[in-house]
């Protein structure tokens, strides 16, 4: 059980409508840099000196926003089926100060999976782009459910089976839209597909709950809303982050946000995280 734990981790990945990342491959954690002995009569260096510019343990955190909806046991580990997107363009820089002007209005925003708080990071423009916006996003093809050991191998060589292989096709982000988790404590500012893609994930989440379905899992949801997720906020706040974001829409500023496609993302492929553990599932021809 070690050894399974040391490959896959423990279930701690919790569930939402929607990573964080992983220390480094070898599980090291890096030393911190040297900083030159103060001279004498000279006070110490200053504490910010021993953080990166960059890094993001320079900002407070908040509770995280997967919350796991299923309790711990041991043996378990949380499964996650998505397909990983990227914002890339001069979109990036019009979704960041969306974001920006959403949390001027709405308190307590945090960034998704990074759980850092909105707010600070809106006083430096670059830094928000980079760290709100600039990560992998995730649109979910399936709930995240707990998993036992004995059924991973089957599980990742029957997704692997029925998805293998997908042509490539292009993802419209058509509409700001909010939602809000099964058991209301956490909100979430997300980006729907409405139109070019929509058809082609909804046939991944029926393959999907398929092989839910045959491993005895819960299947996603009867009518689902592909998106991504790029804010939360803790509890059901979906009143006033609807109000937000049919104000910005409004704004003469956000024209260009208001039309048929906020910003386009090609499929890039679909993965599976088992715990700590992620597998590649869909090869797409160029690869």
């Amino acid at each position: 059980m070690d050894a399974l734990r040391d490959t896959y981790g423990d279930d701690s990945d919790s569930g939402s409508c929607s990573g964080s990342r992983s220390r480094s491959r070898s599980g090291a954690c890096p030393a911190p840099p040297l900083l030159p002995l103060p001279s004498p009569g000279l006070p110490p260096p200053p504490l910010s000196l021993l953080t990166p510019p960059n890094s993001l343990d320079s900002y407070p955190t908040g509770p995280p926003s997967r919350v796991r909806s299923f309790p711990h046991v041991e043996g378990n580990y949380a499964l996650h089926v998505y397909i990983p997107v990227h914002i890339s363009g001069p979109q990036r820089k019009e979704i960041a100060l969306f974001l920006k002007k959403v949390a001027s209005v709405v308190p307590g925003l945090f960034v998704v999976d990074a759980d850092v708080p909105l707010e600070p990071l809106c006083r430096d423009d670059q830094k928000l782009e980079q760290v709100a916006v600039g990560r992998e996003f995730h649109i979910s093809l399936g709930r995240t459910v707990p998993i036992r050991v004995h059924q991973i191998d089957s599980m990742v060589s029957m997704l692997r089976q029925k998805l293998q292989f997908h042509k490539p096709y292009w993802i419209d982000f058509d509409k700001w839209e909010v939602f809000v988790n099964d058991d209301s404590t956490r909100s979430f500012l997300s980006l729907e597909v409405m139109s070019r893609g929509l058809a082609e994930i909804t046939k991944q989440i029926r393959v999907v709950n398929d092989v839910y379905r045959r491993h005895h899992l819960p299947e996603f949801y009867k009518d689902p809303r592909p998106h991504i997720s790029l804010a939360w906020a803790l509890g059901n706040v979906s009143g006033s982050l609807q109000k937000a974001v049919e104000a910005m829409k409004r704004s003469a500023n956000f024209g260009k946000l208001s039309p048929k496609c906020i910003f386009t993302s090609k499929f890039s492929g679909i993965e599976c995280k088992i715990g700590h553990k992620t597998y590649k599932i869909c090869k797409l021809p160029d690869e």
